[in-house]
C-alpha cells in the first residue's frame, strides 16, 4: 500500500497522527517479534550443520508456527485493503486500525516522513514471513528423499526473497528523502500520486501476498503429511557401543574347558580316555545379573 505523494497520513481514513505509548509498545513487540524469529533461523543453521539435535526440532516447529500467524496477520490486512479499495476506488488509501497503530509507533523513528512507519511495518511484515518459510526449509533439512514441503517451501523463499528486497528498497527510499517509494510497485516513482497510484499498489501488493500465502499454505499441508519423515531425521539412532566380541559357544550355550588334553594311544593299542572336566562355567544370577558359578554336577545324577 502507497501513501506518498498524498495529503499525508493524517488526512487518510483510518489513520491519525497521534503517537501513543500503545502504538509505541506494539511496535517494539512486532520488530521483537521478527528478531526472534531470525535469530531462530541463525540458531537453526548453525544446529542442523553438527549432529544431530532433538530440541532443534522443536525450535523449528516454533519457527513455523510464528510464520505461519505473522503471514495470516499480515494478509488480512492486504485482504481489508483490497475491499476496501473495492467499496471505495476513488479514495485515499486505507490501513485497519491495528495496522495504522503499528504504523504511527514505527514511525516514530523520523516524524518528519509520514509514510516511513508504514514502509517499516509491511518491511518487518514480510520478513517474518519470509522467516516462516525458511523454518521449513530448516526442519526439513535432515529428512531424506524428496519432500514435497521443501519444495514449495524453497518455491516461497524466492518469492518472497524478492518481494522482500522491494520492500526494502521502497522502505529505503522513503527514509533517504524520496518524494514517494520507489519500487516495483510504484513503477520506481513514475506514478503520479491519485487514485491511479493507490490502485496499482494496492492491488499488487495484494496478489504477491495472495500468491505468497498460497505456496506457504501448501508447503505446510505437505510438511503436516510428512511430519514423520521430518521428525525422524531429528531423532538420535539408538547408541548401543561396540558390539562385543562373542565366540560360538556365547550364542550356543556350550562350555568352553579348555585345550583338549593329550589323547594319544596307550601301549597295547587302547585308545586313552581323558575324564571329561565338569561343567563350572558361570551363570548369571536373573536379579541382580551377577555372575554366579555352576556347581559340578555329581556322577550318577542326570
Amino acid at each position: 500500500m502507497d501513501h506518498n505523494g498524498m495529503p499525508g497520513m493524517s488526512g487518510m481514513p483510518g489513520m491519525s497522527t497521534a503517537v501513543t505509548s500503545v502504538d509505541t509498545a506494539g511496535a517494539v513487540i512486532f520488530v521483537l517479534w521478527a528478531a526472534a524469529m531470525w535469530a531462530a533461523v541463525g540458531v537453526l543453521a548453525y544446529a542442523n550443520r553438527g549432529p544431530v539435535r532433538p530440541w532443534a526440532y522443536r525450535l523449528s516447529v516454533a519457527l513455523v508456527g510464528l510464520g505461519v500467524i505473522g503471514q495470516l496477520g499480515h494478509f488480512q490486512e492486504h485482504v481489508a485493503q483490497a475491499g476496501y479499495w473495492i467499496a471505495h476506488p476513488n479514495s485515499p488509501a486505507w490501513m485497519t486500525p491495528w495496522g495504522d497503530s503499528l504504523a504511527r509507533g514505527m514511525g516514530r523513528i523520523d516524524m518528519t516522513k509520514p509514510s516511513l512507519g508504514m514502509e517499516i511495518l509491511h518491511l518487518v511484515g514480510n520478513f517474518m514471513f519470509l522467516a516462516g518459510l525458511v523454518g521449513i526449509m530448516q526442519i526439513t533439512h535432515r529428512a531424506t528423499g524428496q519432500l514435497k514441503s521443501r519444495k514449495w517451501a524453497r518455491m516461497g523463499v524466492w518469492m518472497q526473497g524478492i518481494h522482500g528486497i522491494e520492500h526494502i528498497v521502497l522502505t529505503v527510499s522513503v527514509a533517504l528523502g524520496a518524494s514517494r517509494a520507489i519500487g516495483l510497485s510504484t513503477w520506481f516513482g513514475l506514478l503520479e500520486p491519485g487514485a491511479g497510484l493507490v490502485t496499482y499498489r494496492v492491488w499488487w501488493h495484494f496478489v504477491a501476498n495472495a500468491v505468497g500465502t498460497t505456496i506457504m499454505a501448501i508447503s505446510v499441508f505437505h510438511l503436516w503429511k510428512e511430519r514423520r519423515a521430518v521428525k525422524a531425521g531429528f531423532e538420535p539412532s539408538a547408541d548401543t557401543g561396540p558390539a562385543a566380541d562373542v565366540g560360538p559357544s556365547a550364542h550356543t550355550g556350550s562350555v568352553d574347558t579348555g585345550p583338549s588334553p593329550d589323547t594319544g594311544p596307550l601301549p597295547g593299542g587302547r585308545p586313552a580316555t581323558a575324564p571329561a572336566a565338569p561343567a563350572t562355567a558361570a551363570t548369571h544370577c536373573p536379579h541382580c545379573r551377577k555372575e554366579m558359578p555352576r556347581e559340578p554336577a555329581l556322577a550318577g545324577q542326570s
